[in-house]
């Protein structure tokens, strides 16, 4: 079995995000004062996280929220950004730099509703849906070639630091590869990836995890809060799971939904 970790982060706060103005990937709006201060209380919170690979969006907003993650970071601050496109907001069309007020307006004259509806020159669900299908089709077939030329893995000493790394923040739980686990020959983690993107654009791939990959949920989370979108800087992690030898898709198991602890110093780990 080869498993990694998946940490997604939504980009903090921009003064359209404030304003409720739609901005897709035509807006390309940097953060505000409040979106830096989130990036950097999500940095913060993160510090300690050993992170093998780092993705984001190429828009302004992503990499700016990624660089004050990384700015922070104890232990993989130097780690190389890779910015991919896929992983850009939904593109929304004439919509792009109106308020969402509009759009629910421009959605109910064509007789239907928010998210369903496609402003004109805008993305439809499924295509947003598939770019997030392949970006994670791509890296786990990146962390499963890594994985199969690097044995070290299966002996756990990297492993178990990243797991560790984890632990000491987010509810892993069962998750965990303990002590107890280990001796039956359960794997450490592969790897740990940490993705800054968008909010419509996560819950599309939420969607996609929970819908066709059958992702299972902490039994505080049901479906509904699963499929709300993110407030900014809102962290979700998932253990991926795929059983060696075999071609199918992977299992996933998520831990936390939107945690915001960076932000009120609570204690939800939705």
């Amino acid at each position: 079995m080869t498993r990694f970790a998946l940490t997604v982060v939504r980009h903090g706060e921009t003064r359209f995000n404030k304003e409720k103005i739609i901005q897709g990937q035509g807006i390309d709006e940097p953060l505000s004062e409040t979106g830096f201060k989130q990036a950097a209380a999500a940095g913060i919170f993160l510090n300690n996280v050993k992170f093998t690979h780092v993705f984001s969006s190429d828009l302004m907003r992503t990499k700016q929220t990624v660089h004050g993650i990384l700015e922070k970071s104890k232990v993989c601050k130097d780690l190389t950004v890779k910015y991919d496109s896929r992983l850009r907001e939904r593109k929304y069309g004439v919509a792009e730099g109106r308020a969402l007020s509009e759009l629910r307006a421009m959605a109910k004259a064509a007789g239907e509703e928010c998210p369903m509806f496609t402003p004109p020159g805008g993305e439809t669900l499924d295509q947003v849906k598939m770019r997030g299908k392949d970006f994670f089709d791509i890296l786990c077939q990146l962390i499963l070639q890594e994985a199969g030329q690097n044995e070290q893995f299966s002996q756990g000493a990297p492993s178990n630091c990243l797991e560790t790394s984890l632990a000491e923040i987010f509810p892993l739980g069962k998750t965990c590869a303990s002590e107890s686990n280990a001796d039956s020959g359960a794997p450490g983690l592969a790897a740990s990836v940490l993705v800054v993107s968008h909010g419509a654009y996560m819950k599309s791939l939420f969607n996609y995890f929970l819908t066709d990959l059958k992702c299972s949920l902490p039994s505080t989370l049901n479906k509904s809060e699963f499929m709300s979108v993110s407030p900014n800087t809102g962290i979700s992690l998932f253990i991926i799971n795929f059983e060696k030898g075999r071609e199918v898709k992977p299992t996933i198991q998520c831990v936390c939904m939107y945690l915001q602890d960076h932000l009120n110093g609570g204690t939800e780990t939705r």
